[in-house]
């Protein structure tokens, strides 16, 4: 694939106080055809116009990014929905009425108007309206949908701020809006709405149960979803490739979390295994056990409480960040957690990024 280099220009906006001539001027990007990553509340984005179809090979190019893996179409209202989108079942426009703006991505089938560099030749397409000021106002300026993945290169975990995006992709997109740290710290949810049931393609910030109970009924949860192998096709972003990797080893260490002290026991014996290997590992943990490695004298990061997984999935990504540039660190390994709410985000992310790198203790 060729490579992309442009002149970039980072534009601070508040989110709290929008600054709408840099909203209309990251705007105008996208209008001549360009790249612009841009803050949404789950993961930063890196978008071009949906309906150019040059300007969306831009975005794979700047990414390093498979054409075979497809992109989300990101919207500031229902009405962009019903662009972009054909045959919405009845459930799926009342999954958008409950939970958009939010971190919910649909499955649906495509319209004419969306080319298929954005969907990788497929007949369908992926949509969200995300929930962050500054996303929905770089939408409406632009007066076109946006096609858009996390703004990382390809396999790298994705940017929750914008110090991340600089550092991938400085002099790859042509605008970067930094609007500080986003909120979830893991992307949306994408649920397949073209089946019956609906099937979970990606866990993400919108829990899989929320969406049963407004459904009333199950989605259906595959083996890739729960971040244990990958799916054959990439329908939508996540499913097919490594993702959200740090450079070094990972891995994850999974086991019976009833009692922590006795797993956190078992989480250090494999630890202190590759110690004495010549190892300089690091233990990515809990809340909850940290004082236990602390008492072992081994070094750790917590990524935040089991009894608050949100705290966990919005650290996650820059936890991994953080691990590379650790000098005297060579590898991490990361506790598993319960695939309770955003736990099931938490742990196909984290399983993705060890390449499948899993031990059961």
């Amino acid at each position: 694939m060729e490579d992309l280099r442009v002149n970039t220009k980072v534009l601070r906006i508040d989110p709290e106080n929008i600054d709408m001539d840099l909203v209309r001027e990251a705007a105008a990007a996208i209008r001549a055809g360009g790249i612009v990553a841009f803050p949404t509340e789950t993961v930063y984005g890196l978008g071009a116009d949906t309906y150019n179809p040059e300007a969306v090979k831009k975005v794979f190019i700047a990414k390093r990014r498979p054409m075979d893996n497809p992109l989300i179409v990101h919207i500031h209202s229902l009405n962009q929905l019903y662009e972009v989108a054909v045959k919405i079942p009845p459930e799926a426009e009342k999954l958008a009425r409950r939970f958009w703006p939010g971190p919910m991505t649909l499955l649906l089938w495509k319209s004419d108007k969306v080319p298929p560099e954005v969907t990788a030749g497929r007949p369908t397409v992926a949509v969200r309206m995300p929930a962050h000021p500054v996303a929905l106002a770089f939408i409406r300026e632009s007066g076109v949908p946006i096609a858009a993945p996390s703004a990382n290169l390809a396999g790298r975990p994705s940017p929750t701020t914008g110090e991340h995006v600089v550092r991938d992709l400085y002099g790859r997109a042509d605008v970067i809006i930094d609007s500080g740290e986003t909120v979830y710290g893991v992307e949306s949810t994408i649920v397949d709405m073209t089946r019956d049931p609906p099937v979970l393609l990606r866990p993400g910030g919108l829990p899989v149960e929320e969406i049963e109970r407004e459904l009333g009924k199950e989605v259906v949860i595959p083996q890739f979803a729960r971040g244990l192998g990958q799916a054959d096709v990439a329908l939508a972003p996540g499913m097919k490739y490594r993702h959200y990797a740090p450079f070094k080893r990972l891995t994850i260490v999974e086991g019976d979390y009833s009692d922590l002290k006795a797993y956190a026991a078992k989480v250090a014996e494999v630890v202190k295994q590759e110690i004495a290997k010549g190892a300089r590992p690091i233990i990515l943990c809990s809340s909850e056990t940290a004082q236990y490695y602390e008492q072992q004298g081994l070094r750790h990061l917590v990524l935040g409480p089991r009894s608050n997984i949100f705290i966990v999935a919005r650290n996650l990504f820059k936890t991994f960040r953080a691990i590379d540039e650790m000098l005297d660190v060579d590898e991490a390994f990361m506790e598993g957690f319960e695939e309770r709410g955003l736990g099931l985000a938490v742990m196909n992310r984290a399983r993705k990024a060890s390449g499948f790198s899993i031990i059961r203790v």
